[in-house]
C-alpha cells in the first residue's frame, strides 16, 4: 500500500509531515487529509491564519495527490444535513 505525506501550507511556510500514512488509495487520503483539517480546526480554530491554509498530500515521490484547502472542510462541515434527533 502507498505511503501518503499530509504537508501543511500556510503562506509561504510549509510544515512537512515526516512520517506519512500507509493508506489503500488517494480516496482514503482525501478522507484522512478532512479528518485531520477538521481536528486542527477545533484545536486550533482561533489562529485566523488557518483559513488560508491547506493540506499538500504527497506521494512517496513528492509529487502532489492532492492539495485540500482548510476552508473547503468548514463548508462541507457546514453543508452537513441536519439531523433529526
Amino acid at each position: 500500500m502507498p505511503r501518503y505525506y499530509f504537508n501543511t501550507r500556510i503562506g509561504n511556510e510549509l510544515i512537512l509531515d515526516p512520517e506519512g500514512e500507509t493508506l489503500r488509495n488517494p480516496d482514503q487520503a482525501w478522507e484522512v487529509a478532512r479528518t485531520t483539517i477538521r481536528q486542527i480546526l477545533k484545536s486550533e480554530g482561533s489562529q485566523p491564519s488557518l483559513l488560508q491554509a491547506s493540506l499538500e498530500v504527497t506521494d512517496e515521490e513528492g509529487e502532489i495527490v492532492l492539495e485540500f484547502p482548510f476552508s473547503e472542510a468548514i463548508l462541507d462541515i457546514h453543508q452537513a444535513p441536519p439531523t433529526t434527533h
